[in-house]
């Protein structure tokens, strides 16, 4: 048997709750610019009226899009304890030879 790699509580990925929480701070502080570009559109002239109304239009866009894309790091695969057996699969119907029978013996 081969030796099992110890898994860390730094590679389990986040808890819905705190993956969601991640995401609706993204979602308002994208929204929060917003709010700033409409209120910068009653004081701006010229080339930054244009700016300030092209973020009031595209950030909500932007910040459901952010919002909606899950976690930063990439979640490795999650290893097994090494207590759990995991059942062996069936090929193409036919019975895996060294599949023990219930006697014990393989087929």
């Amino acid at each position: 048997m081969g030796t099992m790699k110890q898994q860390s509580i730094t590679t389990l990925p986040l808890s819905p709750e705190e993956e969601r929480r991640r995401r609706m701070i993204r979602y308002a502080v994208t929204m929060g610019i917003r709010m700033v570009c409409i209120v910068l559109m009653l004081f701006v002239q010229g080339w930054w009226l244009l700016i300030c109304a092209l973020g009031a239009i595209l950030l909500p866009y932007f910040a459901v899009v952010a919002a909606n894309v899950h976690g930063g790091q990439p979640t490795p695969e999650v290893l097994r304890p090494g207590a759990v057996a995991t059942l062996p699969r069936l090929a193409a119907g036919r019975p895996d030879e060294n599949r023990p029978t219930s006697d014990g013996e393989p087929l």
